[in-house]
């Protein structure tokens, strides 16, 4: 806005006594300098409307507010609307006309054209209109205030203001090296801010990525990852390295070489954890929180999400006093909380339970918990090795990775020790021949398998603004879906949004599975070395249903969308 000053004072339209006080007053109110000149009586609002238009050939533009559809406006979200003082006003395909006080604002630009993917066509709306839109639309809570940052070279961001009880941070140590904008106010607030309300908003990590002349801030929730805020570009190094600091383990001037963290925190008095990854990128560094809330963790497996037969083998497995069970499914599939689940069904006192992970993700009462420490040699393989010497009957394994780690694991499950693990394939029957690539005899894997069981997390339709679909037969064909299975049946498809999902449609996600257990059958094809497929239809015979037909159930029983099996069991 300062270059608007100058273009204002270039046209003759103020005088460069009026650009310094407009500017002066600016950095102590950080109020918009073209609204400044106008309370000071410098230029009118309709000579700088008319100003603006002709400077940046953008058509100047009126908008009354019974006129605004509300659809558009979720297309730019509150923080970056207020920021930038802009207003979506109409789309046409793939252009938004975009309703600007400064239409010469190129970031501005930029960030609604790098949030929405589409092309931006600007107009000059005045700011006293401005004003009544956002306020209008983009309410913001009296709690929400606008904190000047002066490391931001007058920039500004919006976040929601909390009391000091609702969020606590772990004590630590202020690093040597100067993280003296890390440790400002505004900044400290701004991280607050991304933890509190993305653990309110139910999202399991958050993601910080710098670009050229963006930081992109995005929450994942129900696995889908929704842009959340942009803050100043100036912030880029003080956000990461408060972050840094908040583990109290990572080397804040370091800026070349991955690091994890750890953070304990509270948040409305829950207390949650979060999993730190940085890497550094080609503009900064990007951060990647994952969010450990024990409060959310769900333990009862009867609202995970599965269906009566497939539960009924799953428990069957799990309480046999031996054998390997296996969860497989890709990352985010909810493979661990089915783990916890079992374990807290598990978990009586006459039953000794060890775990390995890495990392430990949730203390659970009761249960011997050891976290993997790579640097020092300290693996799972080493960890089974010894967990064979302390008589547990219960094992869990995070993840079975090599076939070292896989060979311990079937000796424990071979020599009376049920032992629960993960491992990454893409259905069930596929688990066979990889535990057989990693150098398994077939015979070992036969005799130690209790079952197998895939599965993956599909999004639920929003139970308050779901609306019945009609789904094309073309698509659905093209899906390899039968139409015929969906007759009679009432389909639903994510609505138009409302307070209860956030506007997305979506609210909450359930787990699809794919259970295969061991028959005598399954285990002589295995000594032969059954291919995948030959796997695969002996199980179906058997009674397993694949993901895509536990997805098309839970589409049956009007939870989920056509989109959702589509995505979730596309290459099923």
């Amino acid at each position: 806005m300062a270059q608007l000053g100058i273009i204002l004072k270039n046209a003759g339209l103020i005088s460069e006594r009026q650009l310094k006080e407009g500017l002066e007053l600016q950095k102590k109110t950080a109020e918009k300098l073209g609204s400044i000149l106008i309370k000071l009586g410098y230029i009118s609002e309709d000579t700088l409307l008319k100003f603006l238009s002709k400077q940046f050939k953008v058509p100047a533009i009126t908008i009354d507010v019974q006129d605004v559809d509300p659809e558009i406006t979720k297309l730019v979200p509150p923080d970056m609307a207020n920021r930038y003082e802009i207003f979506p006003v109409r789309r046409k395909g793939r252009t938004l006309i975009l309703g600007m006080v400064n239409p010469g604002d190129i970031s501005a630009i930029d960030a609604v054209r790098f949030h929405t993917g589409l092309d931006i066509q600007p107009a000059v709306v005045a700011h006293s209109k401005m004003v009544e839109l956002l306020t209008r639309f983009y309410q913001v809570s009296k709690d929400v205030k606008s904190i000047k940052a002066e490391e931001t070279e007058s920039e500004e961001f919006y976040f929601d203001e909390f009391e000091e009880d609702n969020i606590e941070v772990e004590e630590f140590e202020e690093e040597e090296e100067d993280t003296s904008s890390a440790t400002s106010k505004p900044v400290i607030k701004f991280v607050n801010y991304l933890i509190a309300t993305a653990v309110r908003m139910g999202a399991s990590d958050i993601h910080i990525e710098p670009f050229e002349k963006v930081i992109r801030v995005r929450f994942r929730v129900d696995g889908v990852l929704q842009q959340i805020a942009e803050p100043p570009y100036g912030l880029k190094n003080a956000l990461v390295a408060r972050i840094k600091i908040m583990t109290n383990s990572m080397n804040v001037a370091e800026r070349r070489i991955p690091q994890d963290g750890r953070i304990r925190i509270k948040v409305d008095g829950r207390p949650i954890d979060l999993r730190v990854s940085i890497i550094p990128v080609m503009h900064g560094e990007k951060v990647v929180m994952r969010i450990l809330d024990k409060s959310s963790l769900m333990l009862d497996m009867t609202k995970l999400g599965f269906e009566q037969d497939n539960l009924r083998k799953f428990i069957s497995a799990i309480e046999k006093p031996f054998g390997l069970v296996l969860v497989t499914g890709p990352t985010g599939s909810g493979k661990s909380t089915t783990l916890y689940s079992a374990l807290a069904r598990l978990n009586k006192p006459e039953i000794q339970i060890l775990t390995v992970e890495d990392p430990v993700e949730y203390n659970i009462k009761g249960i011997n918990q050891v976290q993997v420490k790579e640097d020092i040699g300290f693996d799972f393989a080493m960890a089974l090795r010894a967990f064979l010497r302390q008589s547990p009957n219960v094992i869990l394994v995070g993840e079975i990775r090599d076939s070292e780690t896989a060979s311990i694991a079937i000796r424990a499950a071979l020599t009376g020790h049920l032992v629960l693990s993960t491992i990454h394939t893409n259905d069930a029957p596929s688990t066979i021949n990889r535990l057989i690539d990693m150098g398994i005899e077939p015979f070992l894997v036969a005799s130690s398998l209790n079952l197998i069981q895939a599965q993956r997390l599909m999004r639920k339709v929003c139970p308050k603004c779901k609306e019945p679909d009609n789904p094309d037969i073309r698509i659905l064909e093209e899906a390899g879906i039968d139409p015929d299975i969906l007759k009679g049946t009432t389909v639903y498809k994510s609505g138009k949004g409302c307070q209860l999902c956030g506007y997305t449609g979506y609210k909450g996600r359930i787990a699809v599975t794919e259970v295969m257990p061991m028959t005598k059958t399954l285990r002589d094809m295995i000594i032969k070395r059954a291919t995948s497929d030959d796997l695969r239809e002996q199980a179906i015979k058997e009674g397993m249903k694949t993901l895509r037909e536990d997805a098309l159930i839970k589409l049956k029983q009007g939870l989920t969308s056509v989109e959702e099996v589509i995505r979730v069991t596309s290459a099923m």
